[in-house]
């Protein structure tokens, strides 16, 4: 398993990279199928912040991607409580995984399609992002939207070999919007 630690905005001590490691390996013991992890420590200069020491950890495994991050006045106290929270996940990835297999779920995802109107200040691309898409099932992408915490999630449906977006409903069931060519 390749660790990686990154920095920014901080100088990244040997004492530092050592309880990182330390604490980063004990995650393993919750899941065997992780491949890599990549650690990112931040430090934020901006006075007005007090949460100002941010740890943030990604963990690619054969299936779904799992990222946590956390911010504390202290960095130490944010790695110890980005591992907590990341072995929660991981935890209840696992669980999910068991259920599975044990249990055929019939989760329907409705598709809810919002036409909200643009505010009128011209919105521009600010941020892009790169990612490999692997076919899946709705239920697969749902539960890979739960474990990196986002709203939406893109993915190419294993059944109808389409791209299709699934999505959090304001009333915390999912949204699947599947492309309807003309």
């Amino acid at each position: 398993m390749d660790i990686r630690i990154k920095s920014r905005n901080t100088e990244l001590t040997d004492a530092l990279r050592e309880y990182t490691l330390d604490k980063i390996k004990k995650v393993r013991k919750y899941f065997d199928g992780i491949l890599e992890m990549e650690v990112e420590l931040t430090y934020e200069k901006n006075p007005s912040i007090s949460q100002s020491h941010i740890a943030e950890v990604t963990v690619f495994t054969k299936g779904p991607v799992i990222r946590a991050v956390v911010a504390s006045p202290d960095m130490y106290a944010s790695i110890d409580q980005v591992v907590d929270k990341l072995e929660r996940q991981i935890k209840k990835y696992k669980g999910k995984l068991i259920d599975r297999t044990q249990q055929p779920r019939s989760t329907k995802l409705v598709a809810d399609l919002d036409n909200n109107s643009r505010s009128a200040g011209e919105p521009k691309i600010v941020k892009v992002k790169q990612f490999a898409i692997k076919p899946m099932t709705p239920e697969e992408a749902a539960l890979q939207m739960e474990l990196l915490g986002h709203d939406f999630y893109v993915f190419t449906n294993s059944e109808t070999e389409e791209i299709n977006v699934v999505y959090r409903r304001k009333d915390d069931n999912y949204g699947l919007i599947e492309p309807i060519y003309q």
